[in-house]
């Protein structure tokens, strides 16, 4: 008779002999590939550029380690329920603005396109690697379960519509495809802002539902193909630079062992980097090459009172909240400095 201690015993053996002639050894606690979803704002074309070749790095170095599967604007849920989703952990982790996912914090007014935050699309990352946003941003986050990753910049916001625009009193009626905060703004001087699925605006508008989009550069213009259904392009900017994030599930971030933290910040940092000159590059090519849009601009003096109406607007958001206020005021710090710093960081 066999007693469960024997079994046990003659098991071991044949598993050390099996293994002395050469015969696979049975790993009990082999490691299986932590996997995450991750879904961007930004539709496929975009997303070429805006994020993919980071996941792509990211996922070649991990290897089976990790493995991060990317989805594009709307595929898994809608961008506006993205917070929620990731919060929930439905998704890992997300790439987009603050305010397009409508996160419940303190600091949601302030992502995307926040009026005249910034000229340059370097002063993003300067105000939140050396003048405290991150700081900021990773404490509310903590308070929703949510951690924030990395912040960087994208391009500037800009008109492209069918009808020119060559005064204030061109934008007047304009239903524009645009960010809840941007259009919270504009919609003093007469733009009607428009909430659509992101893949819906090309054909909104073909069909007249759109007037047109500021909701980015010229460059996203022509890759995403809103430069072929729009006919002018507005040189002035309510900012100079989209501010975005990498976000994660708090719970699925602290399970990660810290070398895949690192890779992964690594990888942003590299995608931070891959948006800075695209953009930048992109921006002033097509202005200059560029054939599907023809330039038109305000005049200075006239685009001075929407200058001076972002001031008012800073004001307004500043007095909602003791965290917003310390944001706004690092805002007027950050650009005071820049001012009497001079050129090239201001030039007026």
């Amino acid at each position: 008779m066999t007693t469960r201690r024997d079994f046990i015993g003659k098991a071991g053996m044949g598993i050390a002999g099996a293994a002395a002639f050469g015969a696979p050894a049975v790993h009990a606690n082999k490691k299986t590939t932590i996997r995450w979803r991750m879904q961007t704002y930004a539709g496929p074309a975009l997303a070429e550029h805006v994020v993919k070749p980071a996941i792509e790095s990211f996922n070649k170095i991990a290897g089976s380690e990790m493995q991060i599967e990317l989805y594009f604007a709307d595929q898994l849920v809608p961008t506006g329920e993205l917070f929620r989703a990731m919060q929930k952990g439905t998704i890992d982790a997300v790439q987009s603005d603050d305010d397009s996912m409508a996160s419940p914090t303190e600091v949601t007014v302030f992502g995307g396109y926040f009026p005249f935050a910034s000229r340059y699309s370097l002063d993003v990352p300067v105000l939140f690697n050396q003048y405290g946003l991150n700081e900021i941003w990773d404490k509310e986050y903590a308070k929703v379960g949510v951690k924030h990753l990395s912040a960087g910049a994208w391009d500037p916001c800009h008109f492209a519509t069918k009808e020119p625009i060559r005064s204030l009193a061109d934008l007047k009626g304009k239903r524009v495809f645009t960010f809840p905060t941007a259009g919270r703004f504009l919609h003093q001087f007469g733009v009607i802002p428009v909430t659509l699925p992101w893949e819906d605006i090309e054909v909104a508008v073909q069909t007249g539902e759109l007037d047109g989009v500021a909701w980015s550069g010229i460059t996203e213009d022509y890759t995403v193909g809103w430069a072929d259904v729009t006919n002018y392009f507005l040189t002035n900017n309510i900012s100079g630079a989209w501010a975005g994030s990498f976000y994660a599930n708090m719970d699925q971030y602290n399970k990660l062992p810290d070398r895949l933290k690192e890779l992964l910040k690594l990888t942003m940092d590299s995608s931070h980097y891959y948006r800075q000159w695209w953009y930048w590059g992109g921006e002033a090519s097509l202005r200059v090459h560029g054939t599907k849009m023809e330039l038109t601009s305000i005049p200075d003096e006239e685009w001075a009172q929407v200058e001076a109406a972002a001031v008012k607007f800073w004001d307004q958001v500043a007095s909602e909240s003791a965290t917003k206020k310390q944001v706004v005021d690092i805002f007027k710090r950050y650009n005071a400095d820049m001012q009497k710093a001079g050129r090239p960081y201001r030039y007026s």
